[in-house]
């Protein structure tokens, strides 16, 4: 009876051996094939992340009426926002602007013109619709100057507007993937308020100097660059620094309050749309672009290990919870002013709230709604530059 079932067992054993086997093969090439596509999937949009972006068409030009002087474009949810806004073109120009929506409908927006188009003009379909509306300094008409400012990268392009008897200036920093001329819009602002304008650019932002890996550190080097406009400021005679930074360059300015040996010359911060937290930030991104959480949980990792840095080009670790504000809200001591919408639809606003929360004595908030990312002036730009004007008067920081 032991034998037989000795025999049994023998006979069995090689078919079951080798289907184990089969199947171990199985699951491991399939794993392998899993963990190589998560893998790739988390470097690519690590990289992603950190690479300077190019400006890339969001809405296609449907119309053109020269007689009119009205444009149509296809609708999405920033074209069909009120305001005045810039669109980025191709052929006979290259940017203009945009007034009031005139008329839509389920597909499209027919606006305003306000740059004079031509009857002979002719316009590739594809444009950028943009916040920036201003995109040379000369359509201000205000006095200014380039400067350059030396920073440990090289010498980076800035404009001065002077304004006032020169002791309170703001120092402007525009976000990712954009330039300085974001920043134009705010620069009447201040100088109605008698406050100095330099509006700044910093490393792989395609005017100042490139880094030696040519990426971004979302804010973990770049504050450098900005550092080092402050330091000019104050050998130009500015006693009272501001520092206003949107999207990517709230994020700068946070950390520029944090870590500047200049911190005494800070009178206080102004955020649009602003970046407190990147983590919250791509995973809201992630999630619009529906990406898997695996992947985007390992890009995360992958941005913040040394070991990573060949795949992601990053040069070096970004340590991504030195980037959270919330997290590190009790070290700061600068008044804040967050002008942030809570339909921002890029940069979500949950940390600015956050952050508002932790430190309800140094920060304040003003929530708009519908405004989308960086548009807020363009939206309701009494409303914007009220909320500033009544928060640098607060603090004796403008003429009165």
């Amino acid at each position: 009876m032991v034998a037989s079932r000795r025999a049994a067992v023998g006979g069995a054993s090689p078919l079951l051996v080798a289907g184990v086997k089969a199947a171990l093969t199985v699951l491991s090439v399939a794993l392998t094939g899993v963990l190589a596509i998560l893998a790739a999937g988390s470097v690519r949009m690590a990289r992603r992340v950190v690479t300077p972006a190019r400006r890339v068409p969001d809405t296609r030009i449907l119309a053109l009426d020269t007689a009119a002087q009205t444009i149509t474009l296809s609708r999405t949810d920033d074209t069909a926002l009120p305001g005045r806004y810039g669109l980025f073109t191709a052929g006979t120009s290259d940017y203009v602007k945009l007034g009031s929506v005139l008329s839509e409908d389920a597909t499209s927006v027919k606006r305003k013109l306000l740059t004079h188009v031509s009857s002979d003009a002719r316009l590739a379909p594809d444009a950028a619709f943009s916040g920036w509306y201003y995109d040379h300094p000369d359509q201000l008409h205000l006095p200014f100057t380039p400067e350059l400012i030396g920073s440990t990268v090289g010498p980076c392009p800035a404009w001065l507007f002077p304004a006032g008897d020169g002791d309170t200036w703001v120092i402007q920093v525009h976000g990712r993937g954009t330039t300085r001329a974001e920043c134009l819009r705010a620069v009447p602002v201040f100088h109605s308020l008698g406050i100095t304008s330099l509006v700044v650019s910093y490393r792989n932002d395609g005017e100042a100097p490139r880094s030696r890996t040519g990426t971004y550190a979302l804010g973990s080097t770049e504050w450098r660059d900005v550092d080092a406009a402050v330091g000019f400021a104050r050998r130009r005679g500015a006693r009272r620094i501001i520092v206003m930074g949107w999207s990517m360059g709230g994020a700068i300015a946070l950390q520029l309050s944090l870590n500047s040996a200049h911190r005494d010359a800070i009178a206080g911060l102004i955020l649009e749309s602003p970046v407190v937290d990147w983590r919250v930030v791509l995973a809201y991104q992630a999630r619009v672009q529906r990406v898997p959480a695996p992947i985007t949980g390992l890009a995360i990792e992958a941005l913040q290990a040394e070991w990573a840095t060949p795949l992601t080009r990053t040069g070096a670790a970004i340590r991504l919870d030195q980037l959270d504000v919330v997290a590190r809200a009790a070290e700061l001591r600068h008044p804040i002013l967050i002008l942030h919408s809570d339909d921002d639809g890029f940069v979500p606003s949950d940390a600015s709230h956050d952050l508002w929360a932790a430190r309800p004595d140094l920060v304040e908030m003003q929530v708009f709604e519908v405004a989308r990312h960086t548009k807020l002036w363009n939206y309701d730009q009494e409303r914007w530059t009220r909320s500033i004007g009544d928060w640098l008067t607060a603090r004796g920081l403008a003429d009165a």
